[in-house]
């Protein structure tokens, strides 16, 4: 049995000539609506206990709409939501805070809206004020708050106790680095133990790091389901999308899913990676440095012409990425039939594993303006140790250690 059932949900916002039609309509009378806009249609899923599920889209698609509803804050207009277990949400701000109450009177409110008992409550309170870290504030009214000492309390509150599913809804993205990191540890803890992860984001680092699954939402319904690298990018190319360009999904021989999009305007033709001697590699140490090739043709009149890149970890996560509007290299002006070879030469500075380059062709600093060509997973290679001391992490950063008797 799933933990989360989502059948055929919709949402409909209605408005009525008159509150008394309202009021009929509540009753069940066939009352037409003035005005009718639909937020959700037809959605349908379904969660498993230990799934770690992202949810992504652009504004309005109806992210925070979705996570009311199963969370029970607003009822569906059409559809049902099955929950089979103790679900903690952070889905506002403060998670309705009264402002005139203290931090710990409000988390009394909070706890005991969520189902414990006074006793439970008290003693989970000095675990809720240590991890909260706001100090004396603790005991003054939230009013005084900033949204960051708000967002400690949230948080802290509601992962007091470790729940079946918790539910996030860009909160994390409010407050400092230092409590972001102890708030995803916190997470983290919890997924070891068994919890489910139901979290809404733009960070593509946290739900891919964080999540096995994510669920893609485009004006209202799902359009993509499945692994978080894949829908990432095709939600990346889903932005770029122009009125004369299109979004190719191609399943390649390693069982990957590339994502490519463009007007076509621009072309890239050829990708190799290649190491000192000028030989086209697969696989490359730690450390050493290569040159990443790429030929481009231009296909039709553009005004400028921007090369950019990125190196990806195996998760879909960037190490690092820039273009030529940053290094002051546009090309302007080119002319139809031009070809040109960029040349990026770096230090594979990165750990042991598999890495893959997107390359992306557009006109000035993002491709949000003109996207000519884009390409996920356009070339696929490998780090391996050769010489360096043994180490851990995503890059290699070699230090100097010194000791010192005294």
């Amino acid at each position: 049995m799933s933990l989360l059932s989502v059948k055929n949900i919709g949402k409909a916002f209605r408005s009525y000539r008159s509150e008394w039609q309202r009021f009929a309509r509540w009753f069940g009378l066939p009352i037409k609506p003035s005005e009718e806009h639909w937020v959700l249609r037809n959605i349908n899923f379904d969660i498993h206990a230990g799934e770690a599920i992202g949810i992504i889209g652009q504004n309005g698609a109806g992210k925070s709409t979705l996570l009311k509803l199963i969370t029970g804050t607003m009822q569906p207009t059409e559809g049902q939501v099955q929950v089979n277990g103790r679900i903690a949400a952070i889905l506002e701000l403060g998670m309705g805070f009264n402002p005139e109450l203290t931090g710990r009177q409000n988390v009394f409110h909070a706890a005991g809206l969520m189902g414990f008992s006074a006793e439970q409550i008290q003693q989970a309170m000095p675990d809720i004020e240590a991890f909260a870290e706001i100090g004396e504030y603790f005991d003054e009214p939230v009013r005084t708050y900033s949204s960051g000492m708000q967002m400690r309390v949230a948080f802290a509150v509601a992962t007091a106790y470790r729940p079946e599913m918790l539910i996030v809804d860009e909160a994390l993205s409010v407050g400092d680095t230092y409590f972001q990191h102890k708030s995803f540890s916190r997470i983290r803890e919890f997924q070891e133990q068994g919890t489910t992860l139901l979290i809404v984001s733009h960070d593509r680092g946290a739900i891919q790091s964080l999540c096995n699954r994510a669920i893609l939402l485009e004006s209202g319904t799902v359009i993509k389901d499945g692994n978080p690298e894949e829908v990432f990018d095709f939600y990346n190319a889903l932005i770029a999308e122009k009125e004369n360009s299109t979004v190719e999904v191609t399943q390649l021989e390693s069982g990957k899913v590339q994502t490519s999009s463009g007007t076509g305007e621009a072309k890239i033709e050829e990708i190799g990676l290649y190491n000192s001697k000028g030989e086209p590699v697969e696989v490359i140490g730690v450390g050493e440095q290569v040159e990443l090739r790429v030929k481009v043709k231009v296909c039709q009149k553009i005004e400028s012409l921007v090369l950019g890149y990125g190196i990806k970890d195996r998760l879909g996560q960037i190490m690092y990425g820039t273009n030529t509007w940053h290094t002051e290299q546009v090309i302007n002006s080119p002319k139809v039939g031009d070809r040109y070879i960029f040349k990026i030469t770096f230090p594979a500075n990165f750990g042991v594993g598999g890495y893959s380059v997107v390359i992306a062709l557009h006109d000035k600093d993002t491709h949000m303006t003109a996207n000519y060509d884009w390409q996920d997973l356009a070339l696929v290679f490998n780090v391996i140790n050769i010489d360096k001391t043994q180490f851990s992490g995503c890059c290699w950063n070699q230090p100097q250690v010194e000791i010192n008797a005294l």
